[in-house]
C-alpha cells in the first residue's frame, strides 16, 4: 500500500526537515506485520514528493491478527489488507512519521507551524459509503477532494465499482495536522481495524484529533467509527472532546450507533444513549452563574481559547464589557471567528471590547480595569515552576474584584472508563489537581492576596469521588 506527500512550497526539500527524512535516502522500518519504506520518488526545489510503501508481510498479519477481527477465519486467507490503505498504513505512518505528527522539528521549528501547499495521494482506500463519505469527513478540514472510485475490472465495467477509491487531497495546512487527520480517518473509512479495540485508543483519538475534531461536523460518526462503536469508549471520547479548544457551544451528539453500522459483537449492547447536557456546557453555565451571583458585569476571559465563554457572555445582556487574551494565536484566530469580530461595521451595542494575544505569566496592563477575571481551565495548562508568577500577575497585578477558576478533579478521572490509569484528560496538562489540593492551592492564594474563596462542585457531584471539574470563586 502507498502513500505519497507533494509539496511545491518554497524550498520544498524543506519536506524532508518536516517529516525527518532524508530526501537522499532510502529508510527501512520494521513493522510487526511486515516493512515500511519512506523514499522521495520526487526532490527537486520547486516540487518535492515523499513516498511511505508499506510491504505487509501475510504470515505476519495473520499472527498479529486476533480471532475478534471481521470475518477472522476466512480472513486469514482472503483480504486486502497488504495492498489497500487502512489501519495498517495509520499504524505505520505513526511509527515512522512520530515526531513529525507532534510537530516537533528543531533544525527548523518555524516550517512546524507554517501551513504548506501540500497533495496527498492514496491510490487505494477502502471506503465504506462510496466517495461521498470522504469528500463528508475531509473538505471540511480544508481540503479539496477528488475521491475516483476503483472499477471491479476495468475490462468488463457493467460489473461496476469496488468499494475502493483513489484518493487525492490538496490544500495548505500544516503537515502536522495533515498527518494527525490521515491517521483517524484512514481507519474511519475503511471502518475497520487490525488489532483489538483498548481503552487506550481514547488516548490516541484526542491526541490526534487536537484542534480539528471537536469542531468537525460529523465528529460523532468519526469517534463512532474510530472506536468501532464501542459505546463505553464512544461515551468518554465525546464527553473529552467537549473540552477541547475548539468544540463548538452546543453540547456533542448523544452517544448512539451509526444505522450503516457493523452490528454490535455478540453480548454488547449497542442501545443508544438517552442525551445529557455535557460537561463543558455544565462548565460555561456555573461560571457565568458565578458572575451573575457576584454582580459582575464587567469581564475578562484569561485563556479564553476558541471563545467559547466570550460568545456566551456575548449573549447576555447583563454584562456590559467583555474581553479576551489567550497565548495562542491560532485560538484567538478561532475566537474572533466565533465573535464575528472580523464583520464590518461592529454594531453600537457589541460588548466584546477585545481579543488579544497576551501571557498569564507576565504583567499586562490590558488585564487590569475589570470587575471580575476567568480562569476556565487554564492552570492545568501551566507549568508548576511559572503557576506563581500566574498567581501574581492574576491576584496582584489585575487584581479584579471577582476571579472565577475552574479545573479538572483528577479524582473523578476513575470514572472515565477510556482513560489510562494515571493519564491526564489532555495531552497538554501539566498536572491535574484532587479536591484537597486545589482547595489548599485556592486557600493560600487567597489568603496572599486579600481574598475570599468558595469552592462549587461542576458537574455530577459522586459521592466517592467528587464532581468531574472543581470551580473556585474567589472575592476581595
Amino acid at each position: 500500500m502507498l502513500l505519497t506527500i507533494t509539496t511545491t512550497m518554497s524550498q520544498a526539500t524543506d519536506l524532508g526537515f518536516l517529516l525527518h527524512k532524508h530526501p537522499d535516502r532510502v529508510q527501512r522500518f520494521e513493522q510487526s506485520y511486515g516493512t515500511a519504506h519512506v523514499f522521495y520518488p520526487d526532490a527537486e526545489e520547486q516540487r518535492c514528493t515523499a513516498a511511505l510503501l508499506l510491504d505487509v508481510d501475510p504470515v505476519q498479519l495473520v499472527r498479529t491478527r486476533g480471532r475478534g477481527t471481521p470475518d477472522f477465519s476466512l480472513g486469514q486467507y482472503v483480504n486486502d489488507r497488504p495492498y489497500a490503505a487502512s489501519s495498517l498504513l495509520a499504524s505505520a505512518m505513526a511509527n515512522v512519521f512520530r515526531t513529525a505528527m507532534r510537530g516537533r522539528c528543531d533544525l527548523r521549528p518555524e516550517l512546524v507551524e507554517t501551513p504548506v501547499p501540500l497533495e496527498i495521494v492514496l491510490p487505494a482506500l477502502p471506503c465504506r459509503g462510496g466517495p461521498g463519505q470522504a469528500e463528508r469527513f475531509f473538505a471540511p478540514l480544508g481540503w479539496d477532494v477528488s475521491a475516483a472510485p476503483v472499477p471491479l475490472d476495468p475490462d468488463f465495467p457493467e460489473w461496476g465499482d469496488s468499494r475502493y477509491v483513489t484518493l487525492t487531497l490538496t490544500g495548505t495546512l500544516r503537515l502536522a495536522d495533515a498527518l494527525n487527520q490521515l491517521y483517524v480517518l484512514l481507519p474511519v473509512l475503511d471502518d475497520a481495524k487490525h488489532y483489538w479495540m483498548a481503552p487506550d485508543e481514547v488516548d490516541k483519538l484526542i491526541r490526534a484529533g487536537e484542534g480539528w475534531l471537536a469542531a468537525h461536523p460529523d465528529r460523532g460518526a468519526i469517534t463512532r467509527r474510530y472506536l468501532a462503536n464501542r459505546r463505553s469508549l464512544v461515551q468518554s471520547a465525546l464527553g473529552r472532546l467537549a473540552d477541547a479548544e475548539d468544540a463548538p457551544d452546543e453540547e456533542l451528539d448523544p452517544v448512539e450507533v451509526e444505522e450503516e453500522g457493523p452490528a454490535a459483537e455478540e453480548g454488547q449492547e449497542a442501545a443508544p444513549e438517552e442525551a445529557s447536557v455535557s460537561l463543558a456546557e455544565l462548565r460555561l453555565r456555573s461560571v457565568v452563574q458565578a458572575l451573575h451571583d457576584e454582580d459582575a458585569r464587567r469581564v475578562i476571559d484569561l485563556g479564553c481559547g476558541s471563545g467559547k465563554l466570550l460568545a456566551r457572555l456575548a449573549k447576555d445582556e447583563f454584562f456590559s464589557e467583555i474581553s479576551g487574551s489567550d497565548v495562542s494565536y491560532r485560538a484567538l484566530g478561532h475566537a474572533s471567528r466565533r465573535l464575528r469580530l472580523d464583520k464590518q461595521p461592529r454594531r453600537e451595542n457589541d460588548r466584546v471590547q477585545d481579543v488579544f494575544q497576551g501571557a498569564l505569566t507576565y504583567a499586562d496592563e490590558r488585564f487590569r480595569g475589570y470587575e471580575a477575571a476567568v480562569l476556565m481551565e487554564v492552570i492545568e495548562h501551566v507549568d508548576p515552576p511559572r503557576l506563581g508568577a500566574v498567581e501574581r500577575v492574576v491576584f496582584g497585578h489585575a487584581s479584579p474584584r471577582v476571579v472565577v477558576v475552574t479545573t479538572p478533579n483528577a479524582e473523578h478521572n476513575v470514572r472515565y472508563e477510556g482513560l489510562a490509569p494515571g493519564a491526564m484528560r489532555h495531552p497538554d496538562h501539566r498536572f491535574e489537581w484532587t479536591r484537597p489540593e486545589f482547595r489548599a492551592w485556592a486557600d493560600r492564594v487567597a489568603a496572599e492576596h486579600g481574598y475570599r474563596v468558595r469552592h462549587v462542585p461542576v458537574g455530577d457531584d459522586d459521592p466517592e469521588v467528587g464532581a468531574p471539574t472543581q470551580m473556585g470563586v474567589f472575592t476581595r
